[in-house]
């Protein structure tokens, strides 16, 4: 039965989500037609590709009853570390494995110390942030990189990750459409899955089930990193270089996407169905306030505010001051 409920309690999350997500495009295409035309649409499409990816690899970290405060420097680290080596005459292909390889470092390291070690998620990975904005930074001594041109290998890069299109989808849509599924197919129909919910939901229970804890935090945070990495890339095809600014706040734009959309924070539970629709609602608030000429400032406090409502209703329905039906 609590199983049931909890399944039945995250459905109702995900169709909260995706009503939130009709209604936000209805009021602001009513506020400003030209937000539902079809540039705009693609422009919003594109624009959902990083929160998604972000989110996808916090809502595995979040349903393991853990954080990873380390994404947006992951991500920055994956922007600098492949524009540094492009520039530097690297090919893509080099540059994008040495990326992914630190990338997947940082992944490893925050699995150890929550994992093995027992540090809090919280001190784990606002260690690992900071070393990985360090790294970013050291990664072109202290400058943001050069254009890494338009011609040749470095075109065909920014096609293949942002630019180019695929039956008539930008394919930085269809690169965050297939890594969803595949992790979506993962975290459903899979015992690493299953053993992600099972030790957020009672992480004891789970070890004496001979469930790996450890195994099972490391690829959570792995997964976390690996849509880091692969986000840092696209945002710099995106840009055509490195900045030492990349990622800056999406360890909060991963958390709402993820928290939106249904997944909670004490772990657990979630649907990564949900982180769709809560990186849909991100975007286009973004995208809405700004086609709104709402001012930077305001935009920040209104999502602000909405990421704080969404965490404190989770955490109020699972600790019982907001009773649930029972099925």
């Amino acid at each position: 039965m609590n199983k049931k409920l909890k399944i039945s309690q995250s459905a109702a999350s995900v169709i909260t989500a995706f009503v939130g997500v009709v209604i936000l495009m209805v009021v602001f295409s009513i506020m400003n037609p030209n937000f539902i035309k079809g540039d705009s649409v693609m422009s919003l499409l594109r624009s959902i590709v990083p929160f998604l990816l972000v989110g996808i690899g916090q809502a595995y970290v979040c349903i393991t009853g853990n954080i990873d405060l380390s994404i947006g420097s992951v991500l920055g680290m994956s922007a600098m570390i492949s524009a540094t080596l492009m520039c530097k005459g690297s090919s893509p292909i080099v540059a994008v494995l040495v990326a992914f390889i630190c990338c997947m470092a940082i992944g490893f390291v925050n699995g150890v110390l929550v994992g093995k070690f027992k540090l809090p998620p919280f001190i784990g990975t606002l260690g690992t942030m900071t070393i990985g904005r360090g790294i970013a930074q050291l990664a072109n001594n202290n400058y943001n990189t050069d254009n890494i041109g338009s011609e040749g290998a470095a075109q065909v890069f920014k096609d293949l990750f942002y630019y180019g299109k695929t039956l008539g989808l930008f394919n930085g849509v269809w690169i965050a459409l297939i890594v969803w599924a595949i992790f979506f197919y993962i975290l459903t129909f899979t015992r690493s899955g299953r053993h992600i919910y099972a030790i957020g939901s009672n992480v004891d229970a789970a070890r004496l089930s001979g469930v790996d804890v450890f195994m099972t935090t490391t690829k959570a945070y792995m997964v976390s990193s690996f849509c880091a990495f692969l986000t840092g890339i696209i945002t710099m095809a995106q840009s055509g270089m490195g900045s030492m600014d990349a990622g800056m706040s999406y360890e909060m734009y991963a958390v709402a996407a993820a928290v939106i959309g249904g997944v909670s924070t004490l772990g657990g539970t979630g649907l990564l169905v949900g982180v769709i629709a809560g990186a849909a609602v991100w975007a286009i608030l973004q995208s809405g306030l700004t086609f709104a000429h709402v001012p930077v400032a305001y935009r920040n406090i209104i999502i602000g505010i909405i990421v704080v409502v969404c965490v404190l209703f989770d955490v109020l329905r699972r600790t019982g001051k907001i009773k649930a039906k029972k099925s």
